[in-house]
């Protein structure tokens, strides 16, 4: 009987030890991601140049889909978003503020220089960090709003 318990026992253990085939690899932005998120600010500064409207247009293309109902009015005029692009990281724990959820998607931030203008005069600068979401191979973000 005990030979049989230490069998089991050996058993038990080894299974407990025992590898899985693989490489590890660290939570890191790919050169995919990395693309996402540029072509996003590309087009978001590009439909700014172009006028009010059409940057508008394309912040609500471009709200992530499960936040779409939010109340939100957008300050008057356009913005213009330069982000460091070195300061790109993933950040899986984000959860909107007021939401109790964190968004479908794999959730990044990045540090940004917003600038705001109104009939193409610089009214404001500010320096923060922009949460955008890749899912489904587009970029999805969560319009600024007027405080």
């Amino acid at each position: 009987m005990r030979v049989v318990a230490a069998v089991l026992c050996a058993l038990a253990l080894a299974g407990c030890g025992s590898r899985v085939t693989g490489t590890a690899r660290a939570l890191q932005i790919t050169d995919t991601e990395r693309t996402l998120v540029t072509s996003y600010f590309t087009a978001l500064n590009d439909a700014g140049a172009q006028g009010v409207k059409q940057q508008r247009d394309l912040l609500a293309d471009t709200q992530h889909p499960d936040f779409r109902d939010g109340d939100c009015t957008l300050p008057d005029g356009t913005i213009e978003v330069r982000p460091t692009m070195s300061t790109l990281r993933l950040d899986p724990d984000w959860i909107p503020p007021g939401e109790d959820e964190h968004p479908r998607g794999v959730v990044v931030v990045v540090a940004v220089m917003l600038t705001v203008a109104q009939d193409g005069v610089e009214i404001g600068n500010q320096i923060g960090s922009q949460h955008l979401v890749l899912l489904n191979g587009k970029t999805y973000g969560f319009a600024p709003c007027a405080a």
